[in-house]
């Protein structure tokens, strides 16, 4: 039995859910450093920090992608629309109030990109990049309170 769009939502809700909390713990135990050039050298001596580096990227990614690439299509198709490419579902989330910019959110994406491709080509450049992935991080929990607070407000889901 196929379940419906909004079944389908509800339980990409939960997993962004999870996402969100362990992407909030991933970014806590990396920013508790003072991250800058220096600090993305040392990596190689210090392993430990590079498995809690790798666990934000990761879950930055993981998370920036189930909300684009699963979260809003299928908030869209329980509201009854039909959603189209990537960009015509941001901007539809943003003028329904979910999505604050599509344009930030492309450029947390390409942000997501250069933090895997070109992970400490120039460690200023990577620390920098770091401290905006930790900005959008911020922009990808509100996005997903305030999918979660639509959804409660006018979609009866808790």
């Amino acid at each position: 039995m196929e379940l419906l769009p909004v079944d389908r939502f509800r339980q990409t809700l939960e997993v962004v859910g999870r996402e969100a909390k362990h992407l909030e713990f991933s970014q806590g135990r990396l920013f508790q450093h003072d991250i800058d050039a220096a600090w993305v050298q040392s990596l190689e001596q210090y392993p430990e920090l590079g498995e809690r580096l790798e666990a934000f990227v990761s879950r930055f990614g993981r998370m920036q992608d189930t909300i684009a690439d699963k979260l809003l299509p299928r908030w869209l198709l329980a509201l009854a629309e039909t959603p189209g490419s990537l960009i015509e579902v941001l901007n539809r989330a943003e003028r329904l109030g979910v999505v604050e910019s599509t344009e930030r959110w492309l450029q947390a994406r390409k942000l997501r990109n250069r933090l895997i491709h070109d992970y400490m080509v120039d460690p200023a450049a990577f620390a920098a990049d770091l401290h905006l992935a930790r900005e959008f991080t911020d922009m990808l929990l509100k996005t997903y309170a305030r999918i979660r607070e639509f959804a409660e407000a006018r979609m009866q889901q808790s």
